[in-house]
């Protein structure tokens, strides 16, 4: 898994203009059954792929944290709100809420999460490949690409399965 978590930026990076220009058609003519057939592929891709056996997206990225989130995992913590959000959050130049740090403060060892049960709403979602209207997200789709080896391999057998 080392691996191809180290060439997948490149690899990513190869298939940039090609995946883009895809989305931008397949934002264009979306076709009635893509979250149907985004699903399958993500549900195929997720038999053999443990999120557990990588954790990139947790040791590279932040999620964004909302109101809902902050509330519940300083309870969970038993940290007062502006304690929890002092200690781990800053706000970003978008203006959310997220991580101080990267890798992720609660990521253990094993990859396993200290917060997995109230994790935020993004780390439940992600990598957003089995959510409605799929053609909305292909921009966080493609950016997930360099950091997901799951998205990666939905992308390509997307291509494949509905060339455009």
């Amino acid at each position: 898994m080392d691996r191809i978590i180290a060439d997948l930026p490149e690899k990513a990076k190869e298939k940039w203009e090609e995946n883009k220009k895809y989305f931008l058609k397949l934002k264009r003519k979306t076709p009635k059954r893509l979250d149907l057939l985004v699903h399958g592929l993500h549900e195929k891709e997720f038999e053999s792929t443990n999120c557990l056996d990588c954790a990139n997206c947790c040791k590279t990225t932040s999620p964004i944290f909302t109101d809902k989130d902050i509330s519940r995992i300083s309870k969970f913590l038993r940290l007062k709100e502006h304690q929890f959000m002092s200690q781990y959050l800053v706000r970003d130049e978008d203006d959310f809420m997220v991580l101080k740090t990267t890798p992720c403060h609660f990521l253990d060892q094993d990859n396993s999460c200290f917060i997995y049960d109230v994790r935020p709403k993004a780390c439940r979602e992600y990598p957003h490949t089995n959510r409605k209207k799929f053609a909305q997200l292909t921009d966080l789709t493609l950016k997930n690409t360099e950091i997901c080896p799951a998205v990666f391999n939905i992308v390509e057998n997307l291509k494949s399965k509905l060339p455009l």
